[in-house]
């Protein structure tokens, strides 16, 4: 074997090992968060001539960064529509069954954020606004919408997201009625989710 070639897979070598070497730091400084369910909610609202309001007891929801870019983001919500409380057993039992949620045959809502933009500048101590478009699922309806968000403790390592998304029910089917009670078309939702830094850099924003 010649010197030449000899050095020559020396070089290739030395820049596969330094390549591995990039990568490896490249994803070691995406952020990687953690959302914890015990110091979050997520909660409902309808307009109707009696108080529908409610939580969701179990779900899960996850952000996910491939870079520090905050546009490489991906926000996904879990909820598991049978666990949902209005405080009212009777209130429950009509929002599970097939003129709601349809929770036998749909069990899932999910949120699937596909684009996040920054709408207001990063300043110290200052809460930053954010757009998030995504995918909304319930009784097995996808549509686009717009969750808009409202993040607190920037650059802390732990941080408060809260959003609020609205829909129309009967955009997706939801056209059940409960008797002797108007309820209204819009249905508002109110994310509020603690989400704590376990490892890489903070997200960079626009200052």
């Amino acid at each position: 074997m010649s010197k030449r070639l000899t050095r020559n897979m020396r070089f290739a070598g030395l820049l596969l090992v330094v390549s591995a070497m990039l990568t490896s730091f490249s994803h070691a400084q995406a952020p990687v968060y953690t959302i914890t369910p015990m110091s979050s909610s997520i909660v409902f609202n309808v307009k109707s001539s009696v108080s529908i309001t409610g939580k969701f007891d179990k779900w899960d929801s996850t952000l996910v960064f491939t870079s520090a870019d905050i546009s490489s983001g991906v926000l996904d919500i879990k909820i598991q529509a049978a666990s949902v409380d209005s405080g009212s057993g009777m209130k429950n039992s009509k929002l599970k069954s097939k003129d709601f949620f349809d929770v036998q045959n749909n069990p899932l809502i999910t949120f699937h954020s596909t684009k996040i933009v920054q709408t207001s500048p990063a300043v110290a101590g200052q809460p930053v606004h954010f757009e998030v478009d995504g995918d909304f699922t319930i009784r097995g309806v996808t549509k686009p919408e717009k969750l808009e968000l409202i993040v607190s403790g920037y650059g802390t390592g732990t941080g408060e997201i809260k959003g609020t998304m609205a829909f129309d029910r009967k955009d997706y089917g939801i056209n059940g009625s409960i008797p002797f009670i108007k309820i209204a078309d819009r249905v508002e939702v109110i994310v509020n989710l603690e989400a704590k830094r376990m490892s890489g850099s903070a997200p960079k924003l626009n200052q």
